[in-house]
């Protein structure tokens, strides 16, 4: 075996590398060469490094090769599940092959990912009240729980994602017993846990991370052991998903969980179902009442807005009042069982939480509810994160990469920067090696109305429709909203002749496999389609972004973070809106050239681009492409003996 210890990471992943001797189609990039460099330098001195690496930079091997050879304790986090699934399975072994490194590695995710064998059996005994589908369900998870050595319900492709039954076959924080549990010696939610705690190299996702990161906060033990680097892929996602874990939050959910799990706690222990049934009950009631007051407000908004509702106000003291009384009962019952023990803990957690968020106002915070379908969450959200991040980074003394194709806005990374709190991080800014002078087209069609005008989706439809025409398909349309998404599904279904994919139709993983294999699809998505989609080839080859994704004006945090902003001295809107959209615009624009191979257009049609000063800086923060604002160039696009030159 080669002794790779005296070269460095560059040089690794260089033409005279072993990647290049060993992997086949392995190509050597300069631009992945300088980020392995910058990442084993930040390991090394322990500092805090911000790299953009544009799409085909190759920026997985980047990290994992300093990572793997720094001889240090590493977390690699991502933000998605499917890259934790492809960096673990896919990447992480042919990079640690290559090297011929003798490391532990391990793959962790968060509690709700694992078959919790205690609440399976408690399911179980329940069975009788499932339906049909539901039952075979059941009988498919009891089955493969036998055979299973990681539990991870990512295994299990025939139970559905969204199917209700795996909430009933899995933990929360909330309800799992711990060591207490009789099925803890097979627990595959601790085996997971014991094997990163020995692991060289652990794999995460962000919501894991930080989950674990606000729990250190607060005093309580850690998931993850101490790393003396933190490597975070897809780090764009980082600064809302960082709000959510510093923020205080009790949902109905949560308390409708509390309710149901503490009748199941009454099975067997003697007189306990006599003294829980009827608080249980008034507490269930309480919450439909509450939420039905609730539905006259909208999905989103301030603490305002409910306690202008006296309705609203006293449903809310209610369900306070019930909580407590329920928190001192099962109080009385805490000794019978660890089941009524861990119900106590939760009804008392979820009572103070809920006191703190309903009447602790702040200027540092703010209070604001959300709606579901059939419940609500009540949140408090720190307004400036970075003060929070800045003292987590501290405390841990160790490294911190962060990187993604989209965290610059116009070639600069302040609006990432201070989100974060990162003062004087290195930056590092690697463009894409695609060449996208030859390989793609910007299009900005004219004659388009202001994107507030009524019939700005079909307007927009009328000038996407020669380019598909001129395509033959193979279009991803990207919205802003669901209602222009499902305003032009409806307008499409008549007009063309090529398979339509629209989101909410089927699970997103399946749209896509639909589409891939279509050849000549179109597919309609809004938010989750923006991000974390890679249709390689021949099958994609045009992307219609209809409006700058400015974000949604109802959001309470982002409202009240604006005004913080204006109170600095800071324009919020080329402050924070338009860096934000920015960086979101070429995320959605990152769809089409994905391979060195592919061609495509993009399309964009929001007149503000050129209407307006801003426009420049989101053009700015595209990747180098030509622009026309002429439909012949588009089409001429598409015709195989077309000289591209003539494109102006």
């Amino acid at each position: 075996m080669i002794d790779h210890d005296d070269i460095d990471a560059a040089a690794l992943l260089g033409p005279d590398g072993p990647f290049a001797r060993e992997l086949p189609n392995f190509a050597p990039r300069a631009v992945q060469q300088a980020m392995a460099e910058a990442v084993a330098q930040a390991i090394a001195g322990r500092e805090t490094l911000i790299a953009e690496a544009g799409t085909g930079t190759g920026k997985t091997y980047a990290y994992l090769v300093p990572a793997l050879r720094s001889g240090e304790r590493v977390i690699v986090s991502t933000g998605t599940k499917a890259l934790q699934d492809q960096l673990y399975f896919r990447d992480l072994p042919k990079v640690v092959s290559v090297l011929g490194l003798r490391l532990k590695t391990a793959l962790l995710k968060g509690r709700a990912n694992y078959l919790c064998l205690y609440r399976l059996d408690q399911t179980v005994r329940e069975g009788a009240s499932f339906d049909k589908p539901q039952a075979a369900q059941l009988a498919t998870i009891r089955a493969w729980s036998a055979r299973t050595r990681r539990g991870d319900r990512m295994e299990l492709a025939e139970v559905p994602e969204e199917s209700p039954l795996w909430p009933q076959v899995t933990s929360t924080p909330e309800n799992c017993l711990g060591v207490e549990c009789l099925f803890y010696d097979d627990c595959h939610v601790f085996k997971a846990r014991r094997e990163a705690q020995e692991a060289d190299l652990v794999v995460v996702n962000h919501h894991l991370l930080f989950a674990d990161l606000a729990l250190k906060q607060e005093g309580f033990g850690e998931i993850l052991p101490g790393a003396a680097a933190f490597i975070l892929d897809e780090a764009h996602q980082v600064p809302e998903l960082a709000g959510q874990f510093f923020s205080q939050s009790v949902s109905a959910r949560q308390l409708g969980d509390l309710a149901q799990d503490s009748l199941r706690e009454c099975s067997g222990v003697t007189g306990a179902i006599g003294l829980l049934l009827e608080p249980v009950e008034a507490l269930q009631e309480a919450l439909r009442k509450l939420r039905l007051a609730m539905e006259p407000l909208g999905l989103r908004g301030t603490f305002a807005a409910l306690e202008g509702s006296g309705e609203v106000r006293d449903g809310l003291r209610e369900v306070g009042d019930l909580l407590s009384t329920l928190a001192d009962l099962l109080a009385s019952q805490a000794e019978r069982s660890r089941g009524f023990a861990n119900a106590y803990e939760r009804a008392a957690m979820l009572a103070e939480r809920l006191e703190r968020i309903l009447e602790q106002a702040s200027d540092r915070d703010v209070r604001w509810y959300e709606l579901f379908p059939r419940g609500f969450a009540l949140h408090a959200t720190p307004l400036d994160l970075a003060a929070p991040l800045r003292a987590m980074r501290e405390r841990s003394e160790a490294a911190w990469v962060f990187t993604s194709a989209t965290l610059s806005v116009a070639g600069r990374f302040e609006h990432f920067a201070r989100q974060l709190g990162l003062d004087e991080p290195q930056a590092l800014l690697l463009e894409s090696p695609f060449d996208y002078a030859k390989q793609a087209l910007c299009y900005m069609p004219q004659g388009l109305p202001d994107p507030a005008a009524r019939d700005y989706t079909e307007r927009v439809l009328d000038v996407v429709l020669p380019v598909l025409q001129a395509s033959n398909g193979r279009a991803f349309l990207l919205f802003t909203s669901h209602r222009a998404l499902r305003r032009a599904a409806e307008l499409l279904a008549e007009r063309v002749p090529w398979p339509l994919f629209v989101q909410g139709t089927a699970p997103r993983h399946q749209l896509l496999e639909d589409f891939r294999h279509s050849g000549h699809g179109v597919l309609l998505g809004a938010a989750s389609f923006w991000e974390g989609v890679d249709v390689a080839g021949d099958a994609l080859s045009v992307v219609v972004i209809d409006k700058l994704p400015f974000a949604a004006p109802d959001d309470p945090v982002l409202v009240a973070r604006l005004e913080a902003l204006e109170q600095q001295g800071i324009n919020p809107f080329m402050g924070w809106q338009v860096p934000a959209a920015a960086i979101a615009l070429k995320q959605g624009a990152g769809r089409l050239i994905r391979s060195v191979t592919d061609r495509g257009i993009l399309v964009l049609c929001d007149p503000r681009l050129a209407t307006k000063n801003y426009g420049k800086l989101f053009l700015a923060s595209l990747p180098p492409m030509p622009r026309t604002r002429e439909l012949v160039d588009a089409e001429a696009f598409f015709a195989p003996l077309v000289d591209e030159r003539n494109v102006c």
